[in-house]
């Protein structure tokens, strides 16, 4: 590849262009909703879903790769024709490859082999490439490799996720769910529940609390095989698991360093099956299906709803829409991958029937 001269006029004028671009779609995208979960009334506590499933590639992760690219830009790691490449089999893999395809530039997802045709082709749908490896413990280091090969940039979105948003506000997510909070009947909310994948999220939304002098508490869930929950409540950094999580877009097997666990006021575990359970039970709610992710940042949210009721205390719980079901038809909505996995969903649809139905949670 030839040489590129990052100081010379033509490389900046590309990466003006490049950061005007990446707002643009940003004015085009607007923002997303926050759905009123239907609760009833005369509890007085509400509960919010921030929709980010409307996002252009249908994801939070949409928030997540517009970041990592203004910093990565403006940070001079990417200029004119540098190849970008994630270690990623999920959505943040078509969140990139999309904002690489507006860019003009290449984009690789080093992923496992054993990865769905339906991920391949919603990566390789945005202008992708997928770069197949045996092991998903060689997925950083095949990733550093193609870099380097490639004279390309690892974007590496569990190490930079915490420090490429804008914490303090900017129109990140944090300041988006106050501002659209600010006319509701509570309008601080008691808790924000939100998963842990990267930790970006959590970090940002914690910091923000913190930075608004807000009372607001943050709670994270965690899912089955996921290390955070474990290493965040015996203070264990160094904690790693063998094990992947089975609910996409959360969940990792070691503390990734974006992972920033003292702005976190609680921690929930979640079993996979309540998570799974959980969407089930809310589809015909909300007349829609949501993804894995979303079930897990519920099961967490409606305890602590529940914990407001019991304690007579009126309030308000917001929480994430993190993607649409649709991705998930052959998984998370499949009868017989549900049995293959040796999920039975029965007894945690009972635990959120009974709590849509008297607002009690045993």
């Amino acid at each position: 590849m030839t040489a590129v001269d990052r100081g010379s006029e033509k490389t900046r004028d590309w990466v003006c262009e490049a950061v005007r671009v990446i707002e643009a779609d940003a004015n085009r995208s607007a923002d997303t909703h926050l759905l009123p979960f239907p609760l009833p009334l005369e509890w007085n506590v509400r509960l919010y879903l921030k929709d980010e499933s409307t996002h252009p590639t249908g994801s939070l992760k949409h928030r997540l790769a517009r970041s990592l690219f203004l910093y990565a830009l403006c940070n001079g790691w990417i200029v004119e024709g540098t190849p970008v490449i994630e270690a990623s089999s999920g959505s943040t893999a078509v969140s990139e490859a999309y904002f690489a395809r507006l860019l003009g530039l290449p984009f690789i997802a080093v992923m496992p082999r054993t990865t769905s045709a339906g991920k391949v082709e919603l990566i390789e749908r945005q202008g992708g490439r997928c770069h197949f490896v045996d092991e998903p413990s060689q997925l950083y280091a095949e990733s550093h490799r193609l870099a380097a090969e490639l004279a390309g940039h690892f974007m590496d979105q569990f190490t930079h996720a915490e420090r490429a948003t804008d914490w303090r506000g900017n129109n990140n997510i944090a300041e988006s769910i106050f501002e659209q909070m600010a006319l509701e009947p509570h309008p601080e909310p008691e808790w924000v529940v939100v998963g842990a994948g990267t930790g970006g999220t959590s970090a940002t939304i914690g910091r923000f609390i913190r930075y608004r002098r807000l009372r607001t508490r943050l709670a994270v869930v965690d899912p089955e095989h996921s290390v955070f929950f474990d290493a965040w409540r015996d203070t264990l950094p160094d904690l790693t698991s063998c094990q992947g999580s089975r609910i996409e877009g959360i969940g990792r097997p070691r503390v990734e360093p974006s992972f920033v666990g003292q702005v976190i006021d609680r921690m929930v575990k979640v079993p996979d099956a309540a998570s799974l359970a959980t969407i089930h039970a809310v589809e015909p709610l909300l007349g829609r299906r949501v993804g894995g992710s979303t079930g897990t940042n519920l099961w967490g949210a409606v305890q602590l709803v529940a914990e407001l009721l019991a304690a007579s205390r009126a309030g308000s719980v917001v929480t994430l829409l993190c993607d649409g079901g649709e991705r998930y038809a052959g998984t998370y909505y499949d009868d017989a991958w549900l049995a293959a996995q040796g999920l039975d969903l029965a007894p945690h649809r009972a635990t959120v029937d009974r709590f849509l139905s008297s607002g009690e949670w045993l």
